[in-house]
């Protein structure tokens, strides 16, 4: 589903038991009602050996997203994919860099200097591109970051038209986590770097008393090869990114070579920071290499029965896929993914079964969305935001159901983003109506609000959500349990404790949040000065 820890999952399933009493212990198949063995079944299919994993772009995959589309089909849904079909195509696009590449220094008035691979620069894959060639003068801006409101403003006063920017990775200290999430990586820099004219970027590893979670160049070395994954264009290159390339990693002594005497006020770089600049020109010369394949969204609509809500919609996700085979762990290779995200799929296809069950159509559409590719970065939903069947204007809400432990009996329920759009007093009255209470983030250090397949929705101005099981009584030891011993393990199969009348309290909770936004007169609004809604642009609440 995140990408903290990828997480994704979670909700169950149908009315009836939602005010049963909790289970202590896993029942047997004939102690099962037909609502808690119906969602057993679904994870038992997905989450069996036979399945592999699910990894996406496995054959394993497409038949669990074969199996969705037939449930999907069995629930009444409308197909919503491609050809008139329940699948949506997703072209994925593995890449990494193809060589060493070459990276050369010349400093103003003297000769070239080749900077040497491995101990001065690490080059980065560019998923724009076959082959990168670049020269530029390069400038030291800080973190490379806008955000007024944070006291983040690098290019103020900077002139970086036509050069490559140089930027502490990591995210200043004194943020707000879900903020500094934002910020973590090099996208928000790549970003704001070509608004300013920048060309490239390269990292400075090892600044880390300058700034939280800093890249090492030790662990950029040893991920030099690994493939990452996108989504591909027409062309064949990487969609969905951003405008200029990262370029490369370099170490304290690579940069020490460009900056020269000016290199200690590099090093001393804090938040808020004057530029420096390189006096010389730094020429890149990498490439690229790709691997397409394919996978497939899922994806199935229950139209809304009201004339002048219905071309609005609520989207319901999680995520198919998981981590496929792996490293052995006690004899056992495969990855099965039952908490992590069979569940989660099964309280769609029981959602929607219920929501056929209830007779009456909700005003607004819901969309039933099974995504794949969360595992290899949330890839499967930036595909379907930037490929809608439907104007992404309409989408009202994600609720996203991502890797609830279903392993004990909740006594409350975390909503992450909840505050921060008109969504919160809905999930508030949900939950009122289970008899558990509505708890803060108790991990804010996770940012687990930026970290799971609703985040796209977000960076698209939707109003989104997902929910917990809480940490109240045995809540956080049976997480705390969970992510320590079978997070992305095998052991994350049907031999874990679950309780499906769990599922099925946390499926009715998703239920009544889904149907309230759907029957609603007024769409989600993000709430007034919402640092998300005010970023992406969404509608925000009066």
């Amino acid at each position: 589903m995140v990408r903290m820890l990828p997480l994704a999952l979670a909700l169950l399933a149908t009315p009836a038991l939602a005010q049963t009493a909790p289970q202590t212990a896993p029942q047997t198949p004939a102690s099962l009602p037909a609502d808690q063995a119906a969602m057993k079944a679904h994870v038992m299919f997905l989450a069996s050996d036979a399945m592999r994993g699910r990894d996406a772009g496995s054959g394993e995959y497409d038949i669990a997203a074969q199996y969705v589309a037939a449930q999907f089909y069995a629930a009444g849904l409308r197909p919503m994919g491609d050809d008139g079909g329940y699948l949506q195509a997703v072209k994925l696009l593995g890449y990494k860099p193809a060589g060493e590449g070459m990276l050369r220094w010349t400093p103003a008035g003297g000769a070239a200097r080749p900077l040497v691979f491995g101990s001065d620069y690490i080059p980065a894959a560019d998923p724009g591109a076959a082959t990168t060639r670049i020269a530029a003068p390069v400038v030291f801006v800080g973190h490379g970051l806008e955000a007024p409101a944070y006291g983040l403003d690098a290019y103020r006063g900077i002139d970086v038209r036509g050069k490559i920017v140089a930027y502490v990775g990591g995210a200043p200290a004194g943020l707000p986590s879900e903020v500094a999430a934002t910020f973590g990586g090099a996208d928000a820099r790549l970003r704001a770097a070509a608004a300013h004219g920048a060309v490239g970027a390269i990292a400075l590893a090892d600044l880390r008393a300058a700034s939280r979670g800093s890249p090492t160049f030790a662990a950029t070395k040893d991920g030099f090869a690994g493939e990452r994954v996108t989504w591909a264009t027409p062309a064949g290159v990487g969609g969905g990114g951003v405008p200029i390339p990262l370029l490369a990693t370099l170490s304290p002594a690579g940069a020490a070579k460009l900056f020269g005497a000016r290199w200690p006020l590099v090093r001393q770089a804090g938040r808020m920071v004057k530029p420096v600049e390189a006096k010389g020109t730094l020429a890149v010369d990498t490439a690229t290499t790709f691997r397409p394949f394919a996978s497939s969204n899922v994806v199935g609509m229950l139209p809304g029965s009201d004339p002048a809500l219905a071309k609005e919609v609520v989207v319901l996700s999680a995520h198919l896929d998981h981590v496929g085979v792996g490293k052995p762990v006690d004899g056992d290779a495969i990855y099965n993914g039952a908490l992590d995200d069979a569940i989660g799929i099964a309280s769609l296809i029981e959602e929607a079964k219920r929501f056929k069950a209830a007779g009456t159509a909700p005003k607004r559409s819901i969309l039933f969305l099974a995504v794949t590719a969360e595992e290899k970065g949330l890839v499967g939903s930036d595909w379907f935001v930037n490929h809608p069947p439907v104007p992404i204007a309409d989408v009202v809400a994600d609720v996203n159901l991502d890797m609830p432990v279903l392993t004990y009996p909740f006594q409350d329920m975390i909503a992450f983003g909840g505050d921060r759009s008109t969504l919160g007093p809905i999930i508030a009255r949900a939950t009122a109506a289970l008899g558990v209470t509505l708890s803060p983030d108790p991990i804010p250090e996770m940012s687990i609000f930026v970290r799971s397949d609703h985040y796209n929705f977000v960076r698209k101005g939707v109003p989104s959500i997902f929910l917990w099981p809480g940490m109240k009584g045995p809540g956080k030891a049976a997480f705390e349990a969970f992510m320590s011993r079978c997070y992305h393990r095998p052991c994350d199969d049907l031999s874990q404790p679950i309780l499906w009348d769990q599922g099925v309290r946390f499926v009715d909770a998703n239920y009544r949040i889904a149907r309230e936004i759907a029957d609603a007169a007024d769409r989600p609004r993000w709430n007034k000065g919402d640092y998300f809604g005010t970023l992406y642009g969404g509608p925000m609440a009066k």
